[in-house]
C-alpha cells in the first residue's frame, strides 16, 4: 500500500489557519471525489451531489474559521460525515410530507385527514408537518439518521446497516428510539396528539 505523499491533514490545516489558502484547495483536492462518490451513493443525482459537495466545504471552511475544530488527527472521517449528514439531510428538506410509522404501527404523518384542501387545511397540514420535521432535527445524530434513511430514503434497514456500517440490530434499535423519543417530544409539546394524528 502506497503511502500519501505530502503534508499530513493537520498540517495543511494548521497552514490554513494561518492564512495559507493553498493549502485548503490541497486539502480539497485530496478529499473532494471520495467525499462526492459518497454523496451521489447516496442521492443518485449528479446535479444535487455537486451541491451538497460545495457544502461540505463551506461547512468546513466555516468550522475552521470559528475555531470549533477539534478533530485533530481525524480530519478524513469528519470530513465524510459532514458529507454522508448532508447528503441525507438533503432528504429530510427535499420529502415535503414524509411517512413515518411510529413503533406502534400507526402512521404519524398520513393520518392527517382534511376534509376538504383548502387554503387553511394546507396552511394547518404545512405547519404541522414542519413541526415535526424541527422535532425530527432534535433527535440524536445517530437516531435522527436512520429514521431519515428508513422514512425518507425509503432505504430497507439491510441498507441502512451498510451505509452506516452497524448490525441491522442497532440499526433497528436506533429507529425505536427515535420513534419513542418522537412520540416524547410530542407530547411534551402539549399538541393533542391523537386529534391532530388521528381524526375520528
Amino acid at each position: 500500500m502506497s503511502k500519501r505523499v505530502g503534508p499530513k491533514d493537520s498540517e495543511l490545516i494548521a497552514q490554513y489557519r494561518n492564512g495559507s489558502e493553498a493549502a485548503f484547495e490541497r486539502l480539497v483536492d485530496r478529499y473532494k471525489s471520495r467525499v462526492y462518490s459518497t454523496i451521489l451513493m447516496i442521492v443518485k443525482d449528479q446535479g444535487v451531489a455537486e451541491d451538497l459537495l460545495q457544502d461540505v466545504f463551506v461547512k468546513v471552511v466555516q468550522t475552521l474559521n470559528s475555531d470549533k475544530y477539534n478533530e485533530e488527527g481525524k480530519f478524513q472521517p469528519w470530513l465524510m460525515r459532514i458529507g454522508h449528514n448532508l447528503a441525507i439531510d438533503h432528504f429530510r428538506r427535499a420529502k415535503r410530507y414524509p411517512s413515518v410509522v411510529m413503533e406502534d404501527g400507526s402512521n404519524v404523518f398520513n393520518t392527517l385527514n382534511f376534509a376538504e384542501e383548502n387554503v387553511e387545511d394546507l396552511k394547518v397540514k404545512d405547519e404541522t408537518y414542519e413541526m415535526i420535521r424541527k422535532l425530527v432535527e432534535e433527535l440524536p445524530e445517530n437516531q435522527r439518521q436512520v429514521l431519515i434513511m428508513r422514512h425518507y430514503m425509503d432505504l430497507s434497514f439491510q441498507e441502512i446497516a451498510e451505509q452506516t456500517g452497524v448490525s441491522i440490530n442497532t440499526a433497528l434499535g436506533r429507529m425505536r428510539y427515535a420513534l419513542i423519543n418522537l412520540r416524547k417530544k410530542l407530547k411534551h409539546i402539549n399538541i393533542a396528539y391523537d386529534k391532530i394524528f388521528y381524526p375520528k
